[in-house]
């Protein structure tokens, strides 16, 4: 499986996680996140960030907003975290330059395994990748899991992503889920405070787990 670390702020860890070949790095376009990137770094540093698994997480951003900024900061996949419908998706791809892929979160909460089935059918042909989340107000970050064992009641045609509550402590329960993930995202359980991780813990989990 491959890593991808999202909600990064600061530049030396950045560096760090690239020398660690960390596949996917994750940067958040959200204001009302305690870990706004914009907050700590501008679109030019991101852009000279010398990687190409940068992706710009994103919440019911305006379409000219999601644009901008990942042509500016050279971004390599955007991820809609939000409510975004077809229509939006439609007319963001239409927008945006070829070389950048498309990731749509399905947030996990209470629905059954049959409305779950039938939000994953529904996503347009051009999503390249799902990625599964727990639901909260917040939009992901929370450091609490969804329950995995809805994932073997569907069928997933696409590669997907995992998130939400990922850990040192439940990782070996991901080997359960029949349809593996491409990638797991990992965010708050690897963190000293919002968006300053936890290098030594990430060290752990890429050798423990073999990741990357």
């Amino acid at each position: 499986m491959k890593l991808k670390v999202c909600g990064l702020t600061k530049l030396d860890q950045i560096q760090e996680l690239i020398s660690l070949e960390v596949d996917f790095l994750g940067f958040i376009f959200y204001e009302k996140s305690p870990r706004y990137v914009l907050n700590h770094l501008n679109l030019k540093e991101i852009s000279e960030i010398p990687h190409a698994g940068k992706v710009g997480v994103f919440v019911n951003e305006t379409i000219e907003n999601v644009i901008d900024f990942s042509v500016k900061a050279n971004l390599n996949f955007i991820q809609l975290h939000g409510d975004e419908d077809d229509h939006y998706i439609a007319n963001l791809k239409n927008n945006l330059p070829n070389q950048i892929k498309m990731i749509k979160v399905i947030r996990i909460g209470n629905q059954t395994s049959e409305e779950l089935q039938k939000n994953i059918n529904q996503q347009p042909s051009t999503i390249n990748y799902l990625l599964f989340d727990t639901d909260s107000k917040a939009f992901g970050g929370t450091g609490k899991t969804f329950d995995w064992k809805i994932l073997n009641e569907v069928e997933i045609s696409i590669p997907y992503f995992l998130s939400g509550g990922i850990s040192l402590e439940n990782v070996h329960q991901i080997p359960t889920i029949n349809t593996h993930p491409f990638s797991l995202d990992i965010n708050s359980k690897f963190e000293l405070e919002p968006g300053m991780k936890n290098l030594d813990k990430i060290k752990e989990f890429i050798k423990s787990y073999n990741v990357v």
